[in-house]
């Protein structure tokens, strides 16, 4: 016998079993402007910045190369580069995190 949960949808209660997937997740946590992850596992290439710079948004900090392709990651918002925590030739996990912002 299943047990079913109510789950609340946009005011709309529903009564449903959940799916192990969906117990186990991972609760949702809003991105942090201070923090700048890997949004895919891969190899640093370069690193375009230094711990106590000023970066302007859009300004590239770092290529990352992910399935053959060089990806750019640029700064998300004007800021001064507190930390870089990867170098040239790294391996690089999705997730984790590359530089951090003051």
């Amino acid at each position: 016998m299943s047990d079913y949960k109510t789950l609340v949808v946009d005011g709309t209660a529903y009564e449903t079993t959940l799916t192990r997937n969906y117990l186990r997740r991972k609760p949702y946590r809003p991105r942090d402007p201070k923090r700048l992850a890997a949004f895919i596992p891969g190899v640093i290439r370069a690193v375009k910045a230094e711990a106590g710079c000023r970066v302007v948004r859009g300004q590239s900090l770092l290529v990352l190369e992910a399935m053959k392709m060089e990806n750019d990651l640029v700064a998300p918002a004007d800021a001064v580069v507190k930390a870089i925590y990867v170098s040239p030739g790294d391996t690089v996990t999705k997730g984790q995190l590359l530089v951090e912002f003051e």
